[in-house]
């Protein structure tokens, strides 16, 4: 993986750059739609590079259960498997068993927990994650980490940060060794930031992981709860400590305005299963705010859902079609919801990094959030 910088605004710290990998150029600041399960739920492949989707997320954990990583590999890995062919980034299921509290157990060795579909023992060290994601074959592997919750004592994020960080050198050990791999060179590998929301940690995580060294440096452990206005926080005093030079991964945030906030601090890759959970539930994003499809207002409305958007949902169905088929449950609202919502985050970054380039993001942010913020509150009437 190489990543090259292309341009930095002039009045923040929003830049744009390219990484390139074995399967592709991804252009950053870029969202990264999440398909778990080695698959972005309910839409095909070619429909995401229809939409101009670049990279997409699944997870160690999932398909460790199901279907297994060693099938996967016999198949020839994640982008065979499921017939993309453009970049993958695997997340080492940290996260997932941080979701488990009530069926795991974190030892210094790795965590032991139950598979949430049959209740089997399962075991994941870092070294047993980093060979996992080696056979899945993805182009960027993630560090095995442990995220603490919020809220949390110092003294467990203390010990959750530096349980991550021995682990992070365990993951960079296996794979600096690790010579069986799918791709025609080593996938990358990004180190962890963990340390909840005390400064002091973040920063001793931040030196301690750069020591390590890694191709690409995520933070981890927010958007777990904490209030916003701390997260940023957090964000604003950290990530001045992130080497300029490597890509910079905020895990899980994934909100238009949050996209906006944090690639003015400097953010170069996100991912949410947000745009399309919402989706699948009636929400969706448009240039006016959030529409909530299950409104009643929405019955009798043959407005296209956003006038301003170019997706094939908008291009060809009413508000009322989009309201109806939800109502009736039909397969094809959760299709059309998805392809709007990605549509959008795409499309947004698009016009994010467009912004950035033309040394106008300020008010391209102001304009954005003028209009979508002015009605978002819509959606809960």
């Amino acid at each position: 993986m190489h990543f090259k910088i292309l341009k930095k605004n002039i009045h923040n710290n929003a830049r744009t750059g390219q990484i390139s990998t074995l399967h592709g150029m991804i252009n950053t600041p870029v969202f990264m739609p999440v398909g778990t399960q080695a698959t972005v739920k309910t839409i095909a492949p070619c429909e995401l590079k229809d939409i101009g989707v670049e990279i997409v997320l699944a997870n160690t954990y999932y398909l460790l259960l199901r279907p297994g990583d060693k099938l996967i590999r016999r198949a020839g890995g994640l982008h065979r498997f499921m017939s993309w062919d453009r970049p993958v980034l695997t997340d080492s299921g940290g996260y997932q068993v941080f979701s488990l509290s009530s069926s795991r157990k974190i030892k210094e060795e790795g965590v032991e927990f139950r598979s949430h579909i049959d209740g089997n023992s399962c075991f994941l060290s870092p070294e047993e994650a980093i060979k996992v994601q080696n056979n899945l074959g993805a182009d960027i592997i993630m560090a095995f980490d442990e995220c603490s919750p919020y809220p949390c004592e110092y003294n467990e994020a203390k010990q959750s940060m530096e349980r991550t960080l021995r682990w992070a050198k365990r993951c960079k050990e296996r794979f600096t060794k690790e010579t069986d791999s799918l791709l025609n060179h080593k996938s990358s590998l990004f180190g962890i930031v963990q340390g909840g929301v005390y400064n002091d940690l973040r920063k001793q995580s931040i030196q301690e992981t750069i020591n390590i060294g890694f191709d690409g440096y995520a933070l981890g452990g927010l958007s777990v709860g904490e209030p916003k206005n701390l997260m940023y926080e957090v964000l604003n005093y950290t990530l001045p400590f992130l080497p300029e030079e490597k890509p910079r991964y905020l895990m899980g945030i994934g909100s238009p305005e949050d996209l906006w906030d944090c690639v003015e601090l400097g953010i170069d890759m996100f991912d949410c299963v947000m745009p399309t959970k919402n989706a699948r539930n009636g929400q969706l994003f448009t240039t006016f705010g959030k529409v909530n499809i299950k409104n009643a207002q929405y019955k009798d409305d043959f407005s296209p859902l956003d006038p301003e958007c170019n997706c094939y949902t908008c291009r060809n169905f009413t508000k009322a079609y989009l309201s109806h088929l939800f109502r009736v449950g039909e397969i094809l609202a959760l299709r059309l919801n998805t392809l709007h919502n990605l549509y959008f985050m795409i499309k947004l970054m698009t016009k994010i990094r467009k912004a950035i380039e033309e040394d106008n993001f300020e008010a391209a942010k102001r304009e954005f959030l003028g209009k979508y913020e002015r009605s978002t509150s819509k959606v809960n009437s």
